[in-house]
């Protein structure tokens, strides 16, 4: 009981026990310095006094501005219960009250007939009686509460306006008596699946970190800790959250408020980076170019995959922490600080130069790559080192074939260039003619036609008869395997004779 409370008890105390030999008067003088407003109706009806503080939670100053009997205070005044409903003949406090009604506490809305201003009372009854028993006196006590209803009011509202999921319980029976739409939205529950069930019937506990810790708390009416929780949702899923509990005086009751966040998208990017993470190990590992993966700070390295300890012959326990310049992966160190440079500024380099030494000293011709990445939040450099030793030696031997060979270009332009072009038909599925088949004449004719001369032209070009030229035409058709000039041309040129010389000679 509050202070205002015992005050009332102490006033109502000493009322009836001076109901017997005090008049109204002095009934006036003991109720009049009352902080809480009191009202004081003749059985008959008759409103006969109302101290200052009853008048001022009406909003008016003198008794006839409250109405002289019940019928003109249900008049002047309307009153509304707390969820708007209005009052009807019958239900108001001062009628219930002359029906010999005694209520400890009733909460109403009470505004003058026609106007907008609001009070909100919380209002109990006491009925004198004589030495019959009978009615003597009626009295009506009551407590403006207009500025506690103004902040339920508001926090009701950003209650039920806040998107962060929360619920209010009692703690005399821990039933739920208020869920907001945050909490609806998150987990799929209609209101009325939440409200009036306990907590436990809805199992918030069940399958919290620290169960018995919250029950205890629960049960002492103290605060819960943060703890995360899988709610049981309706659909038959789980969802992560994590929870705490607060106490609270809600409607005047003491409550807990619940409050919830959602930890469904953190678990499901954290599995989601799990079997990222897995499925990255496993390329990493299987991939058959070497790679390893570093910190873009210092470039200690802290993975390295088995293609990577078969080409450089180092292990987990020689790499692991390490840093190229503690191995001496490069073969100097102006090679590791001009990659490592490009990389801190570029965030990257693809296939550049660089040798690199193994552990036993031998030295490997390498394409080098490299990307930043985020490693378990982490900036990381992976590394792809790609070992060209064996291509580059063959690019040497190869340029010193030719460089041999061509000091014969006669012999490497009309023998190499016919093996490689035949080799060219054979992977496109057309014949392998070989241009060796032509006879010496049978070439000089096909050049010439490369060159765009008619018949007649290449006749006088090689001092032949049209017929003859005719003739060595349809020889070279059936050589290579054609039935028309344009495929004949095309075929030579693909085999370098469009500009084989040519040796005029007379007329046969």
């Amino acid at each position: 009981m509050n202070g205002a409370s015992v005050a009332e008890g102490e006033a109502v105390s000493e009322l009836v026990g001076i109901k017997e030999t005090a008049d109204l008067g002095n009934l006036r003088l003991i109720v009049a310095g009352l902080t809480e407003g009191v009202m004081l109706i003749d059985p008959n009806q008759t409103i006969l006094w109302a101290n200052d503080a009853a008048l001022r939670m009406h909003g008016v100053t003198n008794l006839e501005a409250l109405g002289g009997t019940v019928d003109e205070y249900r008049r002047r005044f309307e009153l509304r219960y707390r969820n708007n409903h209005r009052l009807g003949t019958g239900e108001y406090p001062i009628e219930r009250v002359m029906s010999g009604e005694t209520f400890t506490e009733v909460t109403v809305e009470v505004a003058p007939a026609g106007n907008d201003e609001r009070w909100v009372h919380q209002i109990r009854s006491i009925v004198l009686i004589d030495k019959n028993g009978e009615p003597e006196c009626l009295v009506l006590v009551m407590l403006d509460v207009t500025e506690q209803a103004e902040a339920e009011e508001r926090f009701s509202q950003a209650f039920n306006a806040n998107p962060a999921p929360a619920m209010i319980g009692r703690l005399a029976d821990l039933r739920l008596i208020k869920v907001n739409q945050g909490f609806l939205d998150m987990t799929g529950f209609e209101r009325e699946q939440i409200v009036g069930r306990t907590v436990y019937e809805l199992d918030l506990f069940a399958r919290a970190a620290e169960r018995e810790v919250a029950h205890e708390r629960l049960a002492e009416g103290r605060a819960v800790p943060q703890m995360e929780a899988e709610l049981a949702l309706p659909d038959g899923t789980d969802k992560l959250v994590i929870l705490a509990g607060q106490p609270i005086e809600f409607d005047d009751e003491c409550c807990m408020l619940f409050t919830f966040a959602d930890l469904e998208p953190r678990r499901k990017a954290e599995t989601a980076a799990r079997l990222s993470e897995e499925r990255f190990q496993q390329a990493f590992q299987l991939a058959p170019v070497a790679m390893v993966v570093a910190s873009l700070k210092g470039h200690k390295l802290f993975n390295a995959n088995e293609a990577f300890q078969k080409m450089t012959g180092y292990g987990d326990d020689g790499l692991i922490g390490r840093s190229p310049s503690d191995i001496m992966l490069w073969d100097t160190a102006a090679t590791r600080r001009r990659l490592e440079e490009q990389v801190e500024k570029t965030g990257g380099l693809r296939n550049a130069d660089a040798k690199v030494k193994t552990k036993a000293g031998g030295m490997l011709d390498c394409l080098v790559s490299a990307a930043t990445v985020d490693m378990a939040g982490d900036a990381c450099v992976l590394w792809v080192i790609q070992d060209i030793t064996e291509r580059r030696q063959s690019e040497l031997e190869l340029v010193t074939a030719i460089e041999t060979v061509m000091s014969d270009a006669s012999w490497f332009s009309r023998n190499v260039v016919e093996k490689l072009a035949n080799l060219r038909a054979q992977q496109t599925g057309g014949p392998a003619k070989e241009v060796t088949e032509l006879t010496a004449r049978e070439k000089e004719v096909l050049s010439l036609a490369c060159q765009g001369e008619d018949d007649t032209a290449i006749a006088q070009a090689l001092g032949m008869s049209r017929t003859t030229v005719r003739n060595h035409i349809g020889r070279i058709y059936a050589k290579i395997g054609v039935n028309k000039r344009g495929a004949a041309i095309v075929w030579a040129r693909e085999r370098g004779l469009a500009k084989a010389p040519v040796k005029r000679g007379p007329i046969v």
